[in-house]
C-alpha cells in the first residue's frame, strides 16, 4: 500500500471536546524525532517502492499512540483511561496491518499496579469507542478482513492484550476478550501469573495446571497465544501443548545479549517447531547486541538474521514494539511498574535517546523493508517476513 492510504484527518476522540469532555494533554509530535531513512540506491528505491505497494506489511506488536508530551503527565493521562491513536502517523507509514497492545500493564485507572480486569476493560471500550468513529483504522477479527482494509486502502487494527493476569483465575474471561475484538494475548507479562511463570523469574516453572487450560481454551476460542515475556519453560511448555502455531510476537535473541527480556535458542526453536512465528523488536536498549551495542537498526537486524538463520526464514517477523514519544523516558517510568530494572542486561552499554531507524511504527516500517533491499534480501522473503508469515500463522489460529 506504502503512503497511499485513504486517510481523511480524523484524530483521535475527535468526536468529543477536549476540556470539556476530557482532560487534555498536550502530546508528542509525531516528528519528535527527525525521521531517519535507510540510505538507498535510485534503483533500490524504486524497488523499496514497489515492494511497498505489493506486498503485505505487518507489524505483531506496537503501541501506536501520541503520548504525553511532558513525562510526568503520563500515570496522570493513564488514570484517566484515554489514550491517543496516533491516526496520522499510522498513515503516513507503510503499515497495512498493525497490532495494537493498548495501556496494558500501564492502564492504571483504578490501581498503580496495573492489570486490572475493570482497567483493561476500560481501556479497550475506550479504544473501540474511538475506533468506531472513523473509518480508516479497521478493527479486524479475520485474515481476510487483513486483505479486505489492504484493498480499501485502509489499515487493518488488531486489539490485543499483552498479558493474561486480568483473567485471574476465570477461563470464561478469555472468552469475552475475544467476543470484544481481543485476537492475541499474552500468557504472562514477565512476573508470574496464575497460568505460568514470567521471564523475570529466577526459577522457572513453565506453564502451571491451570495455564494449561488457559492454552486450550484459547486454542478453542481461536485466540492467538503469545508467549513474549514468558519463561523460557512457560513458553516451550505452550508451543508443545497448543495444537495451532504461538508466537513470540516481540523479541530478540538473548545468544546475541544477555539479558532476561530476550528469548533462548531453545524457546525460539519449540514456537518454530509448531509452525509459530517470532517477530523481532526494537524497544530501546533491549535488542543491541556484543557486536553492536550502541541501539540502532543494524543491531535489530543482527537479531533478526540469527533468528532466521536458527530457525527457517519462514518462521520470522517484526514487532518493533514502538510508540511514538519518549520511549526512553518510558522506560524509566516502567522500571518498576512492568519490572523492565530486573530483566534488562546490567552490563554496560551506550544509552540512546532513540533508536535510529526504528523510532516509531512509520519509521520502522520504512526502514526495515528498506534495509532488507539494501540487503539483497529477494522479495519472496520480503514477502514473508513483511507480513506473510504472519498472515499463515493467523488463518491457522483465528476463527
Amino acid at each position: 500500500m506504502g503512503l497511499n492510504k485513504a486517510y481523511k484527518g480524523y484524530k483521535a476522540y475527535d468526536y468529543l471536546t477536549p476540556g470539556e469532555d476530557y482532560m487534555e494533554f498536550a502530546l508528542t509530535s509525531k516528528d519528535r524525532i527527525p525521521e531517519y531513512l535507510v540510505p538507498l540506491s535510485a534503483d533500490e528505491e524504486q524497488r523499496s517502492l514497489r515492494l511497498a505497494a505489493e506486498k503485505m506489511i505487518i507489524s505483531m506488536h506496537e503501541h501506536p499512540v501520541y503520548n504525553p508530551l511532558e513525562l510526568n503527565q503520563y500515570g496522570m493521562q493513564r488514570h484517566r483511561g484515554r489514550s491517543f491513536c496516533a491516526y496520522e502517523g499510522l498513515a503516513e507509514s507503510y503499515l497495512d496491518c498493525t497490532f495494537d497492545n493498548l495501556m496494558n500493564g500501564s492502564c492504571w485507572i483504578t490501581s498503580h499496579n496495573g492489570w486490572k480486569w475493570t482497567d483493561v476493560v476500560h481501556d479497550l471500550g475506550m479504544r473501540l469507542c474511538d475506533v468506531a468513529h472513523q473509518d480508516f483504522l479497521v478493527h479486524v477479527r479475520t485474515a481476510d478482513e487483513i486483505l479486505r482494509a489492504r484493498e480499501q486502502k485502509k489499515i487493518a487494527w488488531v486489539a490485543c492484550i499483552e498479558g493474561a493476569m486480568p483473567i485471574e483465575n476465570e477461563l470464561d474471561r478469555i472468552d469475552i476478550l475475544y467476543g470484544l475484538g481481543v485476537r492475541l494475548l499474552g500468557l504472562t507479562y514477565s512476573e508470574s501469573s496464575a497460568l505460568g511463570s514470567g521471564l523475570k523469574e529466577a526459577r522457572d516453572a513453565g506453564l502451571t495446571a491451570f495455564g494449561r487450560k488457559a492454552v486450550q481454551r484459547m486454542n478453542k476460542v481461536g485466540m492467538l497465544i503469545d508467549v513474549s515475556h514468558g519463561s523460557t519453560l512457560t513458553a516451550i511448555d505452550a508451543a508443545e501443548l497448543s495444537s495451532v502455531p504461538i508466537c513470540l510476537s516481540h523479541t530478540g535473541a538473548r545468544s546475541l545479549w544477555n539479558s532476561k527480556r530476550l528469548a533462548t535458542d531453545d524457546a525460539i526453536k519449540a514456537v518454530a517447531a509448531g509452525g509459530g512465528v517470532v517477530g523481532i523488536e526494537a524497544a530501546p536498549h533491549t535488542t543491541i547486541t556484543y557486536n553492536r551495542r550502541t541501539h540502532d537498526i543494524d543491531s535489530v537486524m543482527e537479531h533478526f538474521e540469527y533468528v532466521a538463520n536458527l530457525i527457517g526464514i519462514d518462521h520470522v517477523c517484526f514487532g518493533t514494539d514502538t510508540n511514538w514519544g519518549d520511549h526512553v523516558g518510558l522506560h524509566g517510568l516502567f522500571a518498576k511498574a512492568l519490572s523492565t530494572a530486573e530483566t534488562r542486561n546490567t552490563e554496560e552499554f551506550p544509552r540512546v535517546t532513540h533508536v535510529k531507524g526504528v523510532e516509531n511504527p512509520r519509521e520502522s516500517s520504512k526502514n526495515l523493508l528498506r534495509w532488507m533491499v539494501a540487503h539483497g534480501y529477494s522479495d519472496e522473503d520480503i514477502e514473508k517476513v513483511m507480513g506473510g508469515n504472519v498472515l499463515r500463522v493467523l488463518r491457522a489460529v483465528w476463527k
